[in-house]
């Protein structure tokens, strides 16, 4: 029946795309053209004019007198120009007789002693990046993963490895994150108002250096920051990753994991997870609980497969979505066994949430829809389709989805704790 399903999918969305035109390829952008003046070159970044948009997220490269970063997707954007201010600020301070005196002669190199790791071609670098052009593919159902008992508890055998050496196998190594972080530096992160987790290594290194000098956080104490601007992601968790440790903010989780139905088998995959830091892990299981209707813990089991950071962002964005959709209006239940955050509303409504930056029509994009939409119809037995896109969508994908059933509504960004860079 399954094989059945597929080839029906097949045809439906080789039709659609004759009926919508051409499939459209990967566009390419100039960064003076979508973002703002002061998003494209600030005091301490500066955003190379030529863009891509493979798997529906604009790709931009920021030089910076600290180092050069990648980043996929607007809102990984808006979080690295932030934390190149941070370490300006940073650097700044560093550099003043009140910190020097307090530090008793230790230096701090902001920016320095990582650049082998940014430039080295399988490094932290690519951590949000690769692994979602599997999104590119299926958009639909989860992967038929089988997970053993063995594997979850980790008792022996060849599955049992530790988080961290999980963590050195995946492209992204956002688990690593946390090595090195202690009170200290977390002390700190708050004073820059970053996430002390972060899996930009200039910043992590930078914290981590903090944390050896002021292994008390006595310095930070006494040391003022200027105050940025722009609050970030992380001063809106409620504080949670910066004023308590690591172990802490795991139970918190796991009571949240707990109350959301999630089994302990699955709440051990999840943990395990090498794609997911710990700030986005809470801030993913904080979205779902503020929201707790049936099909939640489902949706943690499609997160689990997350390959790398910038996977794991989409499953993280999708469910403060969800999160900000559930504050104005009742979600009644999820669509299960989908990578695709797909929620039952009143009024035999069903909105799917598609955090893309750029939403272009592709043979991949036709597929997994018009498969969504048809499951959407039979098991939440919706009759109005509603796709919510964080970015902006072609002509030719709007027409392509439309006539899949989908109406879509682009810049919705309601719930995001990091919103997408504007143009």
């Amino acid at each position: 029946m399954r094989r059945r399903t597929w080839w029906l999918v097949g045809c439906a969305g080789l039709w659609i795309g004759a009926a919508a035109g051409k499939f459209e390829p990967p566009p390419t952008f100039l960064a003076s053209s979508i973002l703002p003046p002061d998003l494209v070159k600030g005091l301490h970044y500066e955003v190379a004019e030529a863009v891509t948009a493979e798997s529906h997220y604009q790709t931009f490269q920021i030089a910076s007198p600290y180092g050069d970063l990648r980043a996929e997707g607007r809102s990984v954007l808006v979080t690295r120009l932030l934390e190149f201010d941070a370490l300006a600020r940073l650097d700044d301070v560093s550099k003043t007789a009140v910190f020097a005196k307090a530090a008793g002669g230790a230096v701090l190199n902001v920016g320095k002693g990582v650049v082998n790791v940014v430039t080295a071609p399988e490094a932290t670098l690519k951590g949000v990046g690769s692994g979602v052009k599997r999104f590119g593919v299926n958009l639909g159902r989860k992967g038929k993963r089988a997970v053993t008992a063995t594997e979850a508890v980790g008792e022996g055998g060849e599955n049992d490895k530790s988080t961290g050496a999980k963590a050195g196998e995946a492209a992204g190594h956002a688990a690593l994150s946390i090595v090195g972080v202690n009170g200290a530096a977390r002390k700190w992160a708050k004073k820059l108002n970053v996430d002390p987790y972060t899996s930009n290594p200039l910043l992590h290194q930078a914290l981590v250096s903090l944390g050896k000098i002021d292994t008390a956080g006595r310095i930070a104490a006494i040391i003022v920051v200027p105050i940025p601007v722009v609050a970030s992601a992380t001063s809106t968790v409620g504080g949670l990753v910066w004023d308590a440790d690591p172990e802490e903010v795991r139970k918190v989780n796991e009571r949240r994991m707990g109350e959301l139905g999630v089994s302990k088998l699955l709440a051990d995959r999840f943990f395990k997870s090498p794609a997911f830091t710990l700030t986005n892990a809470t801030r993913f299981i904080g979205a779902l609980h503020s929201v707790m209707v049936p099909g939640c813990d489902d949706y943690v089991s499609a997160a689990a497969e997350s390959e790398d950071e910038r996977d794991a962002l989409f499953f993280v964005e999708s469910a403060e979505l969800l999160a900000g959709l559930h504050q104005a209006q009742p979600v009644r239940a999820i669509l299960v066994d989908s990578r695709t955050l797909v929620v039952k509303m009143d009024g035999a409504r069903a909105i799917a949430f598609l955090p893309f930056d750029y939403v272009y029509w592709t043979e991949a994009l036709a597929r997994s829809t018009i498969e969504i939409a048809a499951r959407a119809r039979k098991e939440l037995g919706a009759r109005f389709l509603q796709i919510d896109v964080t970015g902006t969508a072609t002509t030719k994908a709007k027409t392509g989805l439309g006539a899949a059933g989908w109406k879509v509504k682009e810049r919705v960004t309601e719930g995001l704790l990091v919103k997408p860079a504007g143009g």
